[in-house]
């Protein structure tokens, strides 16, 4: 199973975890799996390429699926909002396959 927790605090998203497998069918084949693995890759890739804010990523792909990723305070307004509505795409995305799928993936708010 899949283990997603994304934690708010004075109402920004601050960071997002996710380990575990999906195991809902062969690997390859997994579309539970390829769900969160796009939704986090393009988190990742939105806030480094359009928001133009470094985040501190820790990943292991072998050892379980393992992925942390920390945003950085933000001072720039326009940066932030930019970073926000991508985590709160994120967000919404995430739980909208949770929803679906919470025999295979679970996701964990934390405000």
């Amino acid at each position: 199973m899949i283990k997603a927790k994304i934690t708010h605090e004075k109402g920004q998203i601050v960071d997002f975890e996710m380990t575990g497998h999906a195991d809902f069918a062969e690997y390859g084949s997994d579309i539970v799996c390829a769900a969160a693995s796009v939704l986090t890759i393009s988190t990742v890739n939105g806030l480094t390429s359009v928001a133009n804010v470094t985040v501190d990523v820790d990943m292991d792909d072998e050892n379980g699926g393992f992925m942390h990723v920390v945003i950085p305070s933000l001072s720039d307004e326009k940066q932030r909002l930019q970073a926000q509505a991508i985590l709160q795409t994120f967000e919404k995305g995430l739980l909208d396959v949770t929803a679906r799928y919470g025999q295979y993936i679970q996701t964990a708010v934390i405000n």
